[in-house]
């Protein structure tokens, strides 16, 4: 004698376990998209500005080496 099953509607819904796959598979893609803008961020927005400041900074103690270089010229003689 075979068994027979009670046919299967054609869609049924989701189980508790497709639902929670479906919802971290939603998060892990929205991580990504606002990863992939926080890196953007980074790199078009604060590497430049600290870039810029490096340099300044770096031209500021530069001109104070030259003036303290200066200063113990002016004191050897």
């Amino acid at each position: 004698m075979s068994e027979t099953h009670p046919p299967q509607p054609p869609y049924s819904s989701p189980t508790t376990g497709e639902r929670v796959n479906r919802k971290i598979e939603e998060a892990a893609h929205t991580l990504e998209q606002e990863t992939e803008k926080f890196v953007r961020y980074i790199n078009d927005e604060v590497v430049p500005e600290v870039r810029k400041h490096s340099s300044r900074g770096l031209r500021t103690a530069s001109e104070k080496l030259r003036e303290f270089a200066d200063f113990l010229d002016r004191s050897q003689k």
